[in-house]
């Protein structure tokens, strides 16, 4: 699959263009810039201005084969001579039009910023600083990143539930984007993880995906600004949240997710393991399910039609009683020692179907951590 590259590639490489145009005199068509992860890019160079102490010229952001909602649009850099050059020498990085703003803690730049990211940065001011030591340029230049595009496509991000606001981020560690990037989501629960904590949440409350979010909002009350979504990614959430310094989890998601727990699975990605009518069936027969239950759980298509026959066979709650004993072993397991993990899980037909000892205390100690009254 073909790869692309991140915003904060094409921000570095419109940077250096500009400056190069700005203090060399000579219109660039191509310009070559080096990624943190070792490769070169060199993307054309569109919509430049030339004025007498300005450029302005745009990089079109290329995706590869990633679905990447900011595919095709063009990140701008302005660069500016400032002041003069005595006791000159300093690059200064902002942002313009469609690049966000941070409004919360916990992120890459501190309340306040723009959402241009510590990497991003640097590749800016390397790059640019190639330029002016090429041209033996001693005075300050400011770069500003803009994408007219950015406010819109902002919706479409992880950025407004993160705290960013009035456009995207200047992103990439790597400077590559890889296809269906698992780091790229992976990067997003950590700040995800990060921004509650510093917000002073004690008990990281998790849930795979917006319907078990909606389901703590709608029957806890809870404050969705201060609960993760961990998509399949339930053991790496469980790390880095030891790593952060959580001493406490809540995981909170939908049985056809959270049942593979049962098994010690813990990315439930259909690709990694599929065998939610196995597990079912397992804990079937454990509390006394006849053969032929077992068998008709075992040609369900989904963990809801599975537990309709736990309801129709009466052993709904014997057996996720015995389902979350062993979700409760697997989650301590991986853990190890360093964080204390619950676990809910339910069904849209038939509700909360279980959960593990402390995990009503958790929700209950959250949402006092978050300023609300508990109610059950």
């Amino acid at each position: 699959m073909k790869k692309g590259f991140t915003t904060g590639s094409c921000a570095a490489a419109a940077g250096k263009a500009a400056a190069y145009m700005l203090l060399g005199g000579v219109r660039k068509e191509r310009i070559e810039i080096d990624t943190p992860a070792g490769g070169k890019y060199c993307p054309l160079i569109e919509e430049t201005e030339i004025c007498e102490d300005c450029v302005s010229c745009a990089v079109r952001k290329e995706a590869g084969d990633d679905p990447d909602v900011t595919d095709g649009i063009l990140i701008f850099a302005k660069v500016r001579r400032m002041g003069s050059e005595k006791d000159g020498g300093r690059v200064m990085i902002k942002g313009g039009e469609g690049v966000g703003t941070v409004t919360r803690p916990g992120l890459d730049q501190p309340v306040g910023a723009y959402a241009i990211n510590s990497v991003p940065r640097r590749m800016i001011e390397n790059e640019v600083r190639q330029v002016m030591e090429l041209f033996d340029y001693r005075g300050d230049l400011e770069i500003e990143i803009s994408v007219p595009d950015g406010k819109r496509l902002s919706k479409k991000t992880f950025n407004p539930r993160l705290g960013i606001e009035g456009g995207i981020s200047i992103i990439g560690t790597t400077g590559i984007v890889e296809p269906m990037s698992t780091e790229a989501l992976i990067e997003t629960i950590r700040l995800e993880l990060g921004q509650i904590k510093a917000l002073g949440a004690e008990i990281a409350v998790v849930s795979p995906g917006n319907y078990g979010m909606a389901y703590i909002k709608n029957n806890f009350g809870y404050d969705l600004d201060r609960a993760v979504k961990c998509s399949n990614y339930i053991g790496k959430t469980i790390d880095m949240a030891a790593d952060m310094g959580f001493r406490r989890m809540l995981l909170c998601g939908h049985v056809g997710k959270l049942i593979k727990l049962y098994g010690g699975i813990m990315n439930t990605h259909s690709r990694e393991a599929d065998c939610r009518m196995e597990l079912m069936a397992a804990a079937a027969l454990r509390c006394g399910a006849s053969e032929s239950a077992a068998r008709d759980i075992l040609n369900c298509v989904s963990a809801e039609e599975a537990a309709g026959i736990y309801v129709r066979e009466g052993i709904l709650k014997p057996c996720f009683d015995h389902i979350m004993e062993r979700t409760a072993f697997y989650l301590d397991k991986r853990g190890g020692g360093r964080i204390g993990i619950e676990c809910m899980i339910y069904s849209d037909s038939f509700g909360m179907l279980g959960e593990t000892e402390k995990a009503g205390a958790f929700m209950k100690e959250a949402k006092g951590g978050a300023g609300t009254a508990f109610e059950n």
